[in-house]
């Protein structure tokens, strides 16, 4: 879990990358289809399928989700496979993100 007393601002700058990775729409459907995946992670090439979009602005959303270590990317060949960051997911529905904001 991250902890939140050790260094209030990195909580707050590493909670701000998570919510502004969280604040697009077309990433919100990425995640959920990573989320709805039959399989343990989906390739870009069914990612683009799926999700309509050119590999460019694909790969610019992709980048924004790693960045917020919301999924994961795994090399298989040429080919990039994706799958949720169910820790770093699970965090951010956790507890202790209610915690930022309760009286103590």
């Amino acid at each position: 879990m991250f902890p939140v007393t050790v260094d209030l601002q990195s909580t707050f700058k590493h909670y701000k990358k998570t919510f502004k990775a969280l604040s697009d729409e077309k990433r919100l459907h990425i995640l959920n289809l990573l989320a709805n995946t039959p399989e343990d992670s989906i390739c870009v090439c069914d990612l683009m399928e799926k999700i309509n979009l050119p590999q460019s602005k694909l790969s610019y959303h992709l980048k924004i989700l790693l960045q917020a270590n919301l999924i994961i990317q795994n090399k298989k060949g040429t080919w990039s496979y994706y799958s949720l960051n169910h820790k770093e997911i699970n965090n951010v529905l956790s507890e202790e993100l209610c915690c930022l904001f309760r009286k103590n």
